[in-house]
């Protein structure tokens, strides 16, 4: 099948990123979701740049793309960032939901688990995507994840599965934004008319921010 075929026949509606105040601010101002290496390029998100992990040694070839989820944020991962290494720093949190339009575009590429995992597979294409999907995923040896058999057609197997874009995401495939509570909505809100970027709704669902 091809990445529109299983988009369709799997139900998915969006894919997602999480990210701080200060990175969604440097996406609306730069009007685009930018991989880690983008970022030292551009003068204005340098200066408020907070990145999501503490370090990315272990993926260095891949920092000139973008990491999403598909249908749910790698929950492993938030909890680590908000835990760890942002804990007790003047932050809050939000989710990004992207059009799954942007899977069939050249250069992606699909990691059945987390990508620093010695287990992983990538691969692009319907192929790639498909095997996100697969009954088990091994994420390093002895480590494997079985699908439910009640699993959401639109979850991945692994929550950890990644989908990396090449280089940018336009933020014109930007379908939504989701904050904890209505003071980080009011202070988004802000952040769109502070550099006029055109609105996305914003909705409150505090269940995506389970640490």
């Amino acid at each position: 099948m091809t990445v529109n075929q299983l988009v369709q026949s799997r139900g998915i509606t969006e894919l997602l990123h999480f990210t701080t105040n200060k990175g969604i601010l440097g996406i609306l101002d730069s009007h685009s979701v930018k991989a880690r290496s983008h970022l030292d390029l551009d003068e204005r998100l340098k200066a408020i740049f907070t990145p999501n992990a503490a370090s990315r040694t272990r993926d260095s070839a891949y920092l000139n793309y973008v990491n999403l989820s598909i249908s749910r944020i790698n929950n492993n991962f938030f909890r680590q960032s908000a835990r760890n290494w942002h804990k007790d720093k003047d932050l809050w949190w939000c989710v990004i939901s992207i059009s799954p339009e942007i899977l069939s575009h050249p250069g992606v590429i699909f990691t059945t688990t987390n990508n620093i995992y010695t287990g992983v597979h990538r691969e692009q294409g319907g192929k790639g995507l498909e095997a996100l999907f697969a009954p088990k995923i091994v994420q390093w040896s002895g480590q494997v994840v079985k699908r439910g058999a009640e699993e959401r057609d639109d979850f991945t197997t692994c929550s950890q599965a990644e989908v990396l874009y090449p280089e940018e995401v336009d933020t014109k495939y930007l379908q939504k934004i989701y904050v904890l509570d209505g003071e980080a909505q009011d202070q988004l809100e802000g952040q769109f008319a502070g550099v006029s970027h055109p609105a996305v709704p914003i909705q409150i669902s505090s269940n995506l921010f389970e640490k």
